[in-house]
């Protein structure tokens, strides 16, 4: 079964569950009211008969039926939601698969830097992004770890494996990964960012970890209401005792209760966070898993407490239960005779002194599985494509056959691409819109997948590790008053230092030096290309300037590859097919005629 069929059944029996639990919930509604209202009328027909033994024991039968209904309710209510869910889950899957990804709301644009060495070139980031293509994270780490995956961060060879391994392992398990990415849709705004409630987690407040007030707290609360017992019950206890201890009680919750107040007011905003988290670790926690980066991710979730992290999460849940009763009625004389808002304090800091300084470790586990299984979507949508052969090598490679651009969908054309030895430039040159742009960008964003851990679009992929560095975007910074041509030569001066010092570099060069008079540029560009061409660095470099092909002629490392166009029926064609050898076709005079320029035949 393919990947659109699976997600296409899956949309279907979740929509069905929708409307089940839909009209199951209308159900429900009309039954509690038909209760509510049977059962007190007949509550006050037999009270006004003055049949008071049946009328209490109809009382707790129809009080006992609302209740059940009331919780009946919740659950469906639940359920409901989470198909929705499922269904939107799907629905996302769908348009992934037929191209209407754009839609998406979370296009990473807040990632998006023009100065990275890459990201902005390529679309990792933004509009109609590989971000937006593949991202299902939803929390604020999630987020950041997926961007520091395709930012380039984590190159190293035994981590690539082991996410390749990972991500193979999620993408099988399709049901899974909906269910985590469900639990992770009703993250609220301070989720997105975490640093907060990290950080709340971690405070220490010694006070209420002494030994002697935890003590106080038990014994005290305990003397006071066997004491109004007592007084109550019988006369051997004067009054003045527990009004006594009353009176203690209630001027030690005066005591530091604005200090304890903010606690529980900062609690009371991170609790349905904590609740959502808590759904994450379990069904993360609950499952087994095969690939090791997993099992460490787990491991260290687990290690250091001997306790499963969803458990102590569990029980923060529970602290912050136990704290939001406080908006409760009599809750103020409760407190009073148990001191209870102490005996949170105390539980509290006991768990941030025994978990809360792990907290941020577990969410970066959640949000880095939420990563894998992002690029996870890409295996199992794409079982075709290849996972990449990457290797730690001396001299840099860089093979692929059949390669296409991932996120072009239709009319997707592939080229074979090989820096064979002793290749170091490939000169790409033809017409306007004739595809050597996004050749260039689509060696650049199969790279970056490759060394995210993920497939990419081509039957073979071979490459050693390199550092992705590409000018093809550059334009002006009026805030530093730079020029594009200054911010060109500054991104040019950069590739060509790390080149020069001896670092591995995958270079992308489009058009350079487009700001400049044509003399000075084909000089700039034939000398740049001469010397990265004596680097340890490969790449592919674009232009409109024949005169630089005769490069290949005066160095091996340095061969011509073009795009043709053909015309048919007075108009212009491509096939986006790479092709050894330089261009002999221009397109430029036609295209202005296209655009209404009209041009006389004798300046030609």
């Amino acid at each position: 079964m393919g990947a659109k069929e699976k997600y296409e059944r899956r949309r279907t029996r979740y929509f069905r569950l929708y409307e089940k639990y839909n009209k199951a919930i209308n159900t429900i509604s009309n039954l509690r009211l038909l209760v509510f209202i049977a059962g007190l009328a007949l509550t006050i027909f037999l009270m006004v008969i003055k049949y008071y033994i049946i009328m209490v024991a109809i009382f707790i039968v129809f009080l006992f039926a609302f209740v059940y209904l009331m919780i009946s309710h919740d659950k469906l209510f639940k359920a409901r939601l989470y198909s929705s869910m499922f269904v939107k889950i799907n629905e996302d899957a769908i348009k992934r698969l037929n191209g209407e990804w754009d839609s998406f709301i979370d296009n990473g644009k807040d990632f998006l830097d023009q100065n990275h060495q890459y990201a902005y070139d390529l679309d990792i980031f933004g509009e109609r992004s590989l971000f937006q293509w593949i991202s299902v994270a939803n929390t604020y780490l999630g987020r950041e770890a997926l961007r520091g995956l395709l930012s380039g961060n984590r190159k190293d060879v035994v981590r690539i494996k082991m996410r390749q391994e990972a991500i193979k392992e999620l993408a099988g398990k399709l049901a899974w990964r909906q269910r985590f990415s469900a639990e992770g849709l009703v993250v609220s705004e301070n989720m997105k960012e975490p640093e907060k409630l990290i950080s709340w987690a971690n405070e220490q407040n010694e006070f209420y970890k002494s030994s002697w007030l935890a003590i106080v707290v038990k014994i005290l609360p305990l003397s006071t209401i066997l004491s109004l017992t007592l007084a109550f019950v019988t006369s051997k206890v004067p009054y003045y005792v527990p009004s006594f201890l009353v009176l203690i009680q209630y001027f030690l919750l005066k005591y530091k209760n604005r200090e304890r107040h903010e606690v529980f007011k900062t609690s009371d905003k991170f609790s349905k966070d904590i609740a959502v988290y808590n759904k994450m670790l379990k069904h993360f926690e609950k499952k087994d898993f095969e690939a090791e980066l997993i099992k460490e991710i787990r491991n260290k979730m687990t290690g250091k407490t001997g306790k499963p992290a969803y458990e102590q999460v569990n029980r923060l849940s529970k602290i912050i239960d136990s704290i939001s009763n406080r908006h409760a009625p009599f809750y103020l004389i409760f407190n009073i005779l148990t001191l209870w808002d102490y005996r949170n304090m105390i539980i509290l800091e006991k768990w941030k002194e025994d978990s809360g300084r792990y907290l941020k470790e577990w969410l970066e586990g959640l949000g880095m599985i939420e990563a894998l299984s992002s690029l996870a979507i890409i295996r199992h949508d794409n079982p075709a494509w290849v996972m990449p052969e990457i290797k730690e090598k001396q001299r840099n490679e860089f093979e692929a056959s059949r390669m296409g651009h991932p996120l072009i969908v239709t009319n997707r054309v592939c080229n074979n691409l090989d820096f064979n030895s002793p290749t170091k430039v490939l000169l790409i040159t033809g017409s306007n819109m004739s595809g050597k742009s996004t050749l260039l960008r689509t060696a650049g964003i199969n790279l970056v997948l490759a060394y995210a851990g993920a497939p990419v679009c081509a039957e073979v992929f071979r490459a050693s590790i390199m550092d992705i560095h590409s000018c093809m975007r550059v334009s002006d910074d009026l805030g530093k008053s730079i020029s594009s041509f200054y911010a060109e030569l500054l991104r040019i001066k950069a590739i060509l230092r790390e080149a020069k010092e001896g670092k591995k570099v995958f270079f992308l060069l489009d058009e350079i030096f487009k700001g400049t008079n044509s003399r000075d540029r084909h000089t700039g560009a034939r000398v740049l290309i001469d010397e990265l061409s004596k680097t340890n660095s490969i790449g592919m470099v674009s232009t409109h300037d024949f005169e630089l092909c005769d490069l290949e002629q005066s160095s091996p490392k340095i061969k011509n590859y073009h795009f043709e166009e053909y015309y048919k029926d007075n108009k212009i064609y491509f096939d986006y097919r790479l092709r050894k050898g330089v261009s002999t076709t221009r397109n430029a005079i036609y295209l202005m005629r296209m655009a209404g320029i009209d041009i006389d035949e004798s300046l030609i």
